[in-house]
């Protein structure tokens, strides 16, 4: 290890400091905090995919209006709890242009970021009936939204969606339900971080079980219309974002800003609450909250509880990157796209080097090039993976954090990683297969 290209012993010394081994069994922010820690100390720049962020400049017309609402002197001012008008017709429309989907603007709830809109979903759904206090994961995942679940006392159960595409998830999920005390079902489409996506078919398929054993599905769309394969730009114009929305009425959508707009910074997103389920009535929501109406309770119980309402000038600046996308003015999809050319680079160097791509497929054609891929190397576990690559000064987290089957791989994010920083990853990627050639 002498001759790698981060000093080995500074590498060990900051992780025997962080106390966790192998350091691919950290979680998403404490790999950041290693990482930093081994940057700051050794003045070499990390090839960085551990961390979801944007990589792009954040959307322009959001940063205008957001300082032209403080120029206004709504930074003096609390939010209504409910969201601004403005955002709210916006978000409404949104929804109709590029899902298809009819919903109004009492419905569409800002939120302080898709994480909170998912906090708040468990505080709600999980209890709406006393029976009942679980969530199924279709898993892999975000890691941190067991962790909400662990927080708020919630039982969780999961399985690998990769090994039940098509046909075979209705099986798989009705056994899961009928073993457990599910009140909600979660997954994000496109998946994090294996970046497969949900057809119709099995959309129908969760749809009409949430339907059959009542269970609320919360749908994350922190990626909305990224999967490039198709050209979902066009507002009003199939083809649409796939959304289990068409196929019951128990659903909450999560819409992020953070990377399709690239305003992860101001921490705001869009929860989008099923009209049926809205106005629901759920008597064992009184034990917790002043209604029993499910959309009162997530307003002025949940909500109110965790924020008091998202950024004031964040709801403006969304609202109007919502108005833009909806007019046709502004195309956003044409930006991020250059998150998957980056993709196709990047999974040629790793293959280049002895790499395997781990969820290499979705259903029968090739798995689209996007935000993240997934990668392991033939004889290495994914934590230990993960560690032995911060010696070459590259990052990624292990795939058994996420709840994937896969536990021999990890995700990589393509967002931080500049194109300037190519030359220098095929070094170390080099250097790495040279060290650990493949028997």
């Amino acid at each position: 290890m002498d001759s790698t290209p981060i000093n080995s012993e500074l590498v060990n010394e900051v992780i025997d400091a962080f106390g966790i081994h192998p350091a691919g069994k950290s979680t998403i922010r404490e790999l950041v905090k290693i990482v930093n820690d081994i940057e700051s100390i050794s003045g070499e720049e990390f090839i960085r995919m551990e961390m979801g962020v944007p990589g792009l400049d954040p959307t322009f017309v959001g940063v205008e209006a957001e300082m032209i609402a403080l120029r206004k002197g709504v930074a003096s001012k609390y939010p209504n709890i409910e969201g601004i008008k403005p955002l709210k017709e916006s978000a409404a429309e949104f929804i109709k242009m590029f899902m298809d989907v009819d919903v109004e603007p009492v419905h569409c709830v800002p939120t302080v970021g898709s994480m909170m809109g998912g906090m708040a979903s468990f505080m709600v759904v999980n209890r709406s009936d006393q029976h009942r206090t679980g969530t199924l994961f279709l898993d892999p995942g975000f890691p941190v939204q067991k962790q909400q679940c662990l927080v708020l006392g919630h039982t969780f159960g999961s399985f690998d969606l990769y090994d039940y595409r098509g046909g075979k998830l209705k099986a798989k999920m009705t056994e899961e339900i009928e073993n457990g005390q599910y009140s909600s079902i979660l997954y994000s489409n496109p998946n994090n971080p294996s970046w497969i996506c949900l057809n119709e078919e099995e959309l129908q398929i969760i749809g009409e079980l949430s339907m059959k054993y009542d269970i609320t599905v919360i749908e994350d769309l922190a990626y909305f219309g990224m999967d490039f394969r198709k050209d979902l730009s066009q507002p009003g114009v199939p083809p649409y974002q796939p959304t289990v929305a068409k196929y019951t009425d128990n659903y909450i959508l999560l819409v992020s800003s953070s990377k399709a707009f690239s305003y992860a910074g101001q921490r705001i997103g869009m929860m989008i609450i099923s009209p049926n389920l809205f106005e629901r009535r759920y008597p064992d929501l009184k034990r917790y909250y002043s209604s029993d109406k499910f959309g009162h309770a997530m307003i002025f119980g949940a909500l109110y509880a965790l924020s008091a309402g998202a950024s004031h000038t964040a709801q403006y600046a969304l609202a109007a990157i919502f108005e833009a996308v909806n007019s046709g003015s502004y195309n956003y999809i044409e930006e991020v796209r250059e998150y998957g050319r980056k993709a196709v680079i990047m999974k040629a160097l790793f293959k280049k080097y002895g790499f395997q791509i781990v969820y290499d497929m979705d259903l029968d054609e090739p798995i689209a090039d996007g935000f993240y891929f997934t990668v392991s190397y033939p004889g290495l576990g994914g934590p230990q993976l993960v560690e032995i690559l911060l010696y070459y000064g590259i990052s990624a987290i292990s795939l058994e954090i996420t709840g994937s089957s896969r536990i021999e791989g990890l995700r990589a994010c393509v967002s931080q990683v500049r194109r300037d920083q190519f030359p220098v990853l095929e070094e170390r990627l080099r250097c790495f297969h040279e060290h650990h050639p493949i028997p």
